[in-house]
């Protein structure tokens, strides 16, 4: 008698299974194309109709859905909230140079790095900690030592880091800028913010192509928030981190839509 499945799903090669399809070989390789068939037919027969899942509870509870946080910025201090002109001035200049980036983006690409230019693999994190920031900051020497070093004629940049060159940006995919941003935002969240660090997640913003993976959509709005929340401890508008501090809040939530983040002036 035919199953239901056959009733209703008419075999596309049909097959007479004989009694000599019993004494297959199920563990030996088909010898023809007729015995394969035959044998997937023998295999099918011996199937149960229905099946049951023997699922343990206790392991469930270990892989209960993780609600994620969708709890917005920090209110800028009062003074130290951008205008909304100056945020729209900014979403146009960085749409701007994303558009350069991606017109650009074989020619610089296909220049040649200096001889000092050793970019890490994908997945040496540690690696790209060093490379963007350098060894000062990197082993946690003081930004003014940084700093100086920055002014110096001859830059070491294995001691300040690689700026973000459009030579070097222009050769990562985008799984690479992904992985390099969480990199460093990962590095943010327990460290305070320095210039390199500010010049590298600007580029990577400016190389994150639209629409938005989930990573990425949750590493920028993790971005947003640790920015806002060192901008609502500082303690003057004077203090130079809060340019940067504002720009990076206004693009994550301006130009990448996360609207629930936006700066709101008064």
């Amino acid at each position: 008698m035919k199953s239901d499945v056959e009733e209703l799903m008419p075999r596309l090669l049909p097959v007479e299974f004989g009694a000599s399809g019993e004494e297959l070989d199920l563990k030996g390789p088909p010898r023809n194309p007729r015995e394969y068939l035959r044998q997937v037919q023998l295999e099918a027969s011996q199937c149960p109709e229905v099946v049951v899942a023997q699922i343990d509870p206790k392991k469930l509870k270990k892989k209960q859905t993780i609600n994620a946080s969708v709890a917005g910025c920090h209110a800028a201090p009062v003074g130290f909230c951008p205008s909304l002109s100056w945020q729209q001035h900014q979403v146009s200049n960085f749409s701007d140079v994303r558009q350069s980036i991606a017109k650009n983006r074989n020619h610089w690409s296909s220049n040649t790095l200096d001889d000092n230019v050793e970019m890490p693999d994908i997945t040496d994190e540690e690696g790209w900690k060093k490379f963007c920031f350098g060894e000062t900051l990197y082993l946690g020497t003081s930004s003014s030592r940084t700093e100086a070093a920055e002014a110096e004629p001859a830059l070491d940049h294995s001691k300040v880091g690689f700026p973000p060159f459009l030579t070097i940006v222009s050769r990562l995919n985008q799984s690479t800028v992904l992985m390099v941003l969480e990199t460093l935002v990962g590095w943010f969240e327990e460290n305070d913010f320095a210039p390199q660090l500010g010049r590298w997640l600007y580029a990577l913003l400016a190389c994150l192509e639209k629409p938005l993976l989930p990573e990425a959509h949750s590493c920028i709005r993790q971005l947003a928030r640790r920015c806002a929340q060192l901008r609502s401890a500082l303690e003057t508008e004077e203090d130079d981190k809060l340019p940067a501090l504002n720009l990076l809040v206004c693009l994550v939530a301006r130009y990448f839509e996360q609207s629930d983040l936006a700066d709101q002036p008064e």
